[in-house]
């Protein structure tokens, strides 16, 4: 895990490295994708069962592609009592966060009389990807299902790979409690397709969320427009900064949280002090041989992991800002002093106690985050990202008089007639 000086001169090129390979612009990838999307919309279920034998190994048909009511309860009598409750403790909390953030309409009248304002309606279905490869996340599903329930989404619509036909408990009993309509055992480039353009069985959505590989990355990129997507995800990314007040052994305990995601993960800190540097780095080597996904996390640490050492904290606010992270954590004495001057951070976790685990499941904020630098222009995944908010325009008659000769003047301008004749028209009845 390289140790790095930065200063104002070089650290932009150096911190732009860590992201150089983590790209969805390889043109045979890229093409390699748009031939199975192409595939499905055309073949549509055909498509899907061959590309599930192909890739997970797995006799998909048109009877046992829908997960049965039978197989969630029977995945629920096999889980914990524990873990089940600690599903709903999350659930709950997801819930509560949602609910407190979201959107009311408005109509206010302004100063000639005039209604405005905006509407809430939500997505009427929604088609939530849950990866279930390397590692399954039935914490996805909490934050992706519970907020497009909280929004009033009418249809969820869950797909997740089945490989060797193994499906994963949590992620079924997670979509009990997140009220999920439908689950599909599919997953890859060939899931977003079927959700994008609809199969015989599996229904067309109108907004795909969720995380995946980079073929699902990729698909949804290549679908976008004939539905909404959430974001186009990367690998996971950390950026700390600490000031040595902080345990080092925290400070590298979550550093190796994200590495463990997978081998292009991306764990960073920086700090003001090099001997904490070398302090951090020789206890994410400590903790890393012992960690049962220590080949994963390894390859991330290795390829991608930084501790970079500046001269001040507010030169590391300037790092932050411009690497825009998906997770930042300030574990430093006085975090809420830096926390005004963050502009650029998809979850922003304040003091040493608040690690980024507890985003990843019970905080109640949405982990689907942006990454690759995206946090510059884009939110986490909220209650926001499923509905729409059409404005509302009710002129008077008073802002009719007051205001028809700007409108006509202006349409004149831009060389529409018919705009302006709309209003002339009216004008002289």
């Amino acid at each position: 895990m390289l140790i790095q000086k930065l200063n104002t001169k070089n650290y932009k090129d150096k911190i732009s490295k860590l992201r150089a390979d983590n790209s969805h612009n390889d043109p045979k990838l890229e093409e390699s994708v748009r031939k199975i999307v192409e595939d499905v919309r055309t073949n549509g279920d055909k498509a899907l069962f061959k590309y599930t034998k192909k890739f997970d190994k797995f006799s998909l048909n048109a009877k046992n592609i829908k997960v049965s009511k039978k197989e969630i309860t029977d995945a629920e009598k096999r889980l914990s009592n524990r873990i089940k409750s600690d599903l709903r403790k999350a659930a709950a909390r997801v819930k509560s966060y949602h609910n407190t953030k979201k959107p009311e309409k408005y109509i206010y009248k302004d100063s000639l009389g005039n209604e405005l304002g905006w509407l809430i309606t939500a997505i009427e279905r929604v088609g939530i990807y849950v990866p279930g490869g390397k590692a399954a996340y039935p914490s996805t599903l909490l934050m992706t299902a519970i907020a497009a329930r909280v929004a009033g989404v009418k249809e969820i619509v869950l797909v997740t790979p089945c490989p060797k036909g193994h499906l994963n408990d949590e992620v079924l009993y997670a979509a009990k409690i997140s009220g999920v309509d439908a689950i599909y055992k599919v997953g890859g480039a060939q899931a977003v397709a079927a959700l994008a353009y609809g199969t015989d069985i599996v229904p067309k959505v109108d907004k795909i969320v969720g995380p995946g590989n980079i073929f699902v990355a990729i698909a949804k990129k290549l679908v976008f427009g004939v539905v909404d997507i959430d974001m186009i995800a990367g690998p996971s990314e950390v950026l700390i900064i600490a000031d040595g007040s902080c345990s080092p052994d925290w400070v590298a305990a979550d550093l190796l949280a994200q590495a463990e995601h997978d081998e292009m993960a991306v764990p960073c800190c920086v700090t003001t002090s090099a001997k904490y540097a070398r302090e951090v780095k020789a206890s994410v080597l400590d903790q890393l041989s012992r960690l049962s996904r220590k080949d994963i996390a390894g390859e991330s640490v290795k390829n991608y992991g930084r501790i970079f050492v500046v001269n001040n904290l507010d030169f590391a606010v300037e790092v932050s800002n411009n690497f825009a992270p998906e997770h930042l954590e300030l574990c430093v004495q006085k975090p809420k002093q830096l926390l005004s001057k963050i502009t650029n951070a998809g979850a922003i976790f304040v003091g040493a106690t608040s690690t980024e685990a507890f985003g990843d499941y019970v905080a109640g904020p949405s982990h689907v985050l942006p990454t690759g630098g995206a946090a510059r222009f884009s939110s986490p995944l909220s209650v926001y990202d499923y509905v729409k908010m059409p404005s509302v325009i009710s002129i008077s008659k008073n802002g009719f008089n007051k205001l028809s000769k700007s409108v006509m003047n202006l349409a004149y301008s831009e060389g529409l007639e018919a705009h302006a004749l709309s209003v002339k028209t009216r004008l002289e009845k």
